[in-house]
C-alpha cells in the first residue's frame, strides 16, 4: 500500500489514493467549520477545498459518512450551529442525494448508515452537540470514538484545520478503522513540510493577529532558521510595550511582555532572525470607518490613541525586505483588517507577497484572518505557492510540534 514519508524513515501516512474503498462504507472527518448567518452558509470555501476527496471516495465505489463540527456549542444543541444547512450545497456539488441525521450517534444513525448504497451520502449533525467530542475526560472520548466508528468500514482524515485537537472524531476513530489520510489534508503536509525542511533564504515570516499564546512558539522556531519577523497587529504591540514604548490603550497582552522581551533579546545573538516592529502606527479613537486616524511615529503614541495598523514607513520597510525574500510564511493581518480604513498594511504586504511569488519566491499562507482578507481583496489563492486551510494547525505545525491527528494517522510501513 502506497504511503507518504515524512521526517522519519520508519513514519508513514496511507494515503487516500492508494486505499481500496469499493463496497465500504467510508467516514470522512472534514473541516466544515464555515461561516453562516440566519441559517445560510456565506462562504462555502471550506467545503470546495474537499470536493477532491469526497468525489474520490464516490468514484472508488464506497459510500460517504460526512461528520464535521460548527463553532462551540459546548455539548448543547444550539440550532445557529446546525449541519443542516450545508446539506443542499454538498447534494448541489456532489450531484447526488445527500442524506441528513439530526444526531451523530445512535440507532438511528446507525441504521441510516447501514442502508447506504454505493455512491449514497450521509450528513451527521455536528459532533460537537455530543459533549464527549472535545471531552477533557479520555474515557469518554474513548467511548463516542467506538460510536462513530460503528458506522463504517474505513476512517479518511481531511480536517486539517482541527488537527492539532486531541478530540474523539480526530484521534480516536483512527486507532479503530483502517486510516487514511484525505487528498487536502496530504497537501498541507506536503506542502508545509516541503516549506520547512530546508527554505530557501532569505526566510521570511509575517506574523500578524492577536493572540500572542499561539504566536509566541512560531517566532521563537524560526529565530534559529528565518533571516526576518515582520510583525504587526496585537502581537507587535505588546512587543512595542516590551520595547519600551507607549502604545496608548492599544490592544496588547500584558501576560507576554516579558517573553516579548525575552525573544528580542534572542535575536540580537549572531545567526538570529531579526525582529522588526513597525516605527509608525495608524491611530485613531474608536473602529470606525469615519473616524479621524493619523499616521505618526510610534514613539507618538499616547494617551487614549489606539493602534489599528502599520503606517506608511513600515509598510515600505516590510515591503522592501519581502523583495528580497525566496520563502515567505504569513499568519495573520497587520492590522483592524475588517475596517478599509485599516486595512492598507495588510492590503500592502497581501500584494508584495503575491509579487514575491511571481518572482519565483516560496510563498505560504495561512490562517482564517489572513484568507479573510485576501478573498475580499479578490486575490486569486493561486497567486500565491500555498494557502493553508488551518490557522492554529499551521501554527502548531510551523513551529515544529507534532500535531495530535497526525500521530493518529502515522503506520509502521515494512516497506520502508
Amino acid at each position: 500500500m502506497r504511503s507518504i514519508l515524512l521526517d522519519c524513515p520508519h513514519l508513514a501516512y496511507q494515503t487516500l489514493r492508494s486505499a481500496d474503498l469499493r463496497g465500504k462504507r467510508v467516514l470522512l472527518r472534514a473541516g466544515f467549520d464555515v461561516p453562516m448567518e440566519q441559517g445560510q452558509v456565506t462562504d462555502d470555501t471550506r467545503i470546495r477545498a474537499l470536493l477532491p476527496t469526497m468525489r474520490h471516495i464516490l468514484d472508488a465505489g464506497a459510500s460517504l459518512i460526512i461528520m464535521s463540527h460548527q463553532g462551540r456549542p459546548k455539548g448543547q444543541r444550539v440550532a445557529a450551529l446546525s449541519q443542516k444547512p450545508l446539506q443542499p450545497i454538498l447534494a448541489e456539488l456532489l450531484s447526488t442525494t445527500v442524506q441528513f441525521t439530526e444526531s451523530c450517534v445512535g440507532p438511528e444513525v446507525v441504521n441510516a448508515a447501514r442502508a447506504l448504497k454505493q455512491g449514497e451520502v450521509l450528513l451527521l449533525e455536528n459532533l460537537r452537540f455530543d459533549a464527549r467530542e472535545n471531552s477533557k475526560n479520555a474515557d469518554e472520548r474513548a467511548a463516542f470514538a467506538k460510536e462513530l466508528a460503528a458506522l463504517a468500514d474505513a476512517y479518511v482524515n481531511d480536517a486539517f484545520p482541527n488537527c492539532h485537537r486531541d478530540h474523539a472524531s480526530m484521534t480516536g476513530v483512527p486507532a479503530l478503522l483502517p486510516a487514511y489520510m484525505g487528498l487536502q489534508l496530504q497537501e498541507e503536509v506536503e506542502k508545509l513540510t516541503a516549506a520547512l525542511r530546508k527554505p530557501t533564504r532569505p526566510l521570511v515570516l509575517v506574523i500578524g493577529g492577536a493572540k500572542m499564546e499561539t504566536k509566541v512558539p512560531v517566532i521563537e522556531h524560526f529565530l534559529g532558521k528565518g533571516d526576518d519577523v515582520l510583525l504587526g497587529g496585537g502581537i507587535a504591540n505588546t512587543f512595542l510595550l516590551a520595547r519600551g514604548y507607549d502604545i496608548g490603550v492599544s490592544l496588547h497582552e500584558e501576560a507576554f511582555i516579558e517573553i516579548a522581551r525575552r525573544i528580542m533579546l534572542e535575536s540580537e545573538g549572531e545567526g538570529r532572525a531579526q525582529i522588526h516592529v513597525p516605527a509608525d502606527v495608524v491611530v485613531a479613537s474608536e473602529p470606525k470607518e469615519d473616524t479621524p486616524i493619523l499616521d505618526i511615529p510610534v514613539e507618538d503614541t499616547e494617551g487614549d490613541m489606539k493602534i489599528f495598523d502599520v503606517g506608511r514607513k513600515t509598510i515600505d520597510q516590510y515591503i522592501a525586505l519581502l523583495a528580497q525574500a525566496k520563502t515567505i510564511i504569513w499568519n495573520g493581518p497587520l492590522g483592524f483588517h475588517e475596517l478599509d480604513i485599516f486595512a492598507t498594511g495588510s492590503r500592502r504586504i497581501a500584494e508584495a507577497v503575491a509579487a514575491a511569488t511571481k518572482r519565483g519566491a516560496q510563498t505560504i499562507l495561512g490562517g482564517g484572518d489572513t484568507l479573510d482578507l485576501i478573498d475580499r481583496m479578490g486575490l486569486q489563492h493561486n497567486r500565491f505557492t500555498f494557502v493553508s486551510t488551518g490557522g492554529g494547525a499551521m501554527l502548531e505545525f510551523i513551529a515544529g510540534k507534532e500535531l495530535p491527528a497526525l500521530r493518529a494517522l502515522q503506520a509502521i510501513n515494512s516497506k520502508h
